[in-house]
């Protein structure tokens, strides 16, 4: 089956199985780890930080960024549509304790502005604000530009306030914004960034930042049930993933440029070519109430392609290493078939 319902569906590659069947591994809670280590060096190289930290997932390291940043009752200035606020379940009031409080973020871009209106100190009636949060690339697929980074990041310095990236697709933004992920994190004082989005490795993030942050965020990835001990296994495709699989990227997004543009050219659907940059697709399609999204389910299932429903009647179409010339050419065939097929009505209104 041919899986394009995100990046994450990514399985290893022959050389990661290799790498993995025959890590040296060591118990990583000691720090006695010698794959890990190898990895947390690397990937701190990477993005320009001092030290990093191995955790099970992008969304652990997100919260484990906040539990070390913040004192517990302090409040959070972040984007709304960002992935911490809409796709972490909550985990920041059941995690590090904290207030969320968002800001407008058309496409991953915040106004310094709307920031500086929500900045508080520590008053009888105020909680006071701990940490600014970044997501570059955004969810909306957009890259950031690093001129938008850097006026909430010198804001921020003028409080005082450290800044967070969820950089869980940093090396996509990179590869759209023409330069390196060092360039995007040197905007934040700490980064995630995956190891299993759209990079092949099973599993995996990174939490990146100085050696103090970092020392105090593995007792708090101790207490957060993160120690996983001979993790070398999984470490060794995180290595691989890291140098041979992020310069692989831009590949991803010309193919995603050339779905959306296949789908343009298709009757009731609704796309923005030009708002392509990585490699996700969004679009609008007439088939997207309940029975007709369910058929288009169906449809490209029978066509041996697997997509998630509409969110909020929006399509998301993920290209990622898996999907090669052959794999898209099959999915715009499906894309023809299956949306020409069902029966459809007018899109709405914007």
């Amino acid at each position: 089956m041919i899986d394009i319902r995100s990046d994450t569906v990514t399985k290893p590659t022959e050389a990661m199985r290799q790498a993995m069947a025959q890590a040296e591994v060591g118990d990583d809670v000691y720090g006695d780890d010698p794959t890990v280590n190898r990895l947390e060096e690397i990937a701190a190289g990477k993005v320009g930080k001092e030290a990093a930290l191995f955790v099970p997932t992008g969304t652990f390291g997100n919260q484990l960024a906040l539990f070390t940043w913040c004192q517990r009752g302090t409040e959070v200035i972040l984007g709304e549509e960002c992935h911490i606020v809409q796709h972490e379940a909550g985990a920041p009031a059941f995690i590090a304790g904290v207030q969320t409080r968002c800001v407008p973020d058309s496409d991953g871009i915040i106004n310094p502005d709307e920031i500086c209106k929500r900045l508080r100190w520590q008053d009888l009636h105020s909680p006071a604000t701990s940490l600014v949060c970044l997501e570059n690339a955004h969810s909306s697929g957009k890259a950031v530009s690093l001129a938008d980074m850097k006026a909430v990041s010198s804001l921020a310095g003028e409080w005082k306030i450290p800044v967070h990236l969820d950089g869980a697709r940093i090396f996509n933004a990179a590869a759209a914004l023409g330069c390196s992920a060092k360039d995007i994190a040197a905007n934040a004082d700490s980064v995630m960034f995956c190891l299993s989005k759209g990079l092949c490795s099973p599993a995996g993030s990174l939490l990146a930042g100085t050696r103090d942050f970092i020392d105090a965020a593995r007792l708090k990835r101790k207490v957060m049930g993160g120690g996983m001990r001979q993790t070398g296994f999984l470490a060794a495709a995180g290595i691989i993933a890291l140098e041979d699989h992020s310069p692989l990227l831009t590949a991803d997004h010309k193919r995603a440029k050339k779905l959306a543009l296949a789908l343009s050219a298709i009757k009731g659907i609704s796309i923005d070519v030009d708002s392509v940059e990585i490699n996700l697709v969004f679009f609008k399609s007439a088939a997207s109430c309940p029975e007709s999204s369910k058929k288009a389910v169906s449809g490209f299932r029978e066509r041996g392609i697997i997509i998630n429903p509409p969110e909020n009647g929006v399509y998301r179409f993920v290209t990622h290493y898996w999907i090669g010339d052959k794999e898209l050419e099959q999915i715009i065939n499906a894309c023809e078939e299956v949306f020409n097929n069902l029966q459809l009505s007018p899109l709405p209104e914007a």
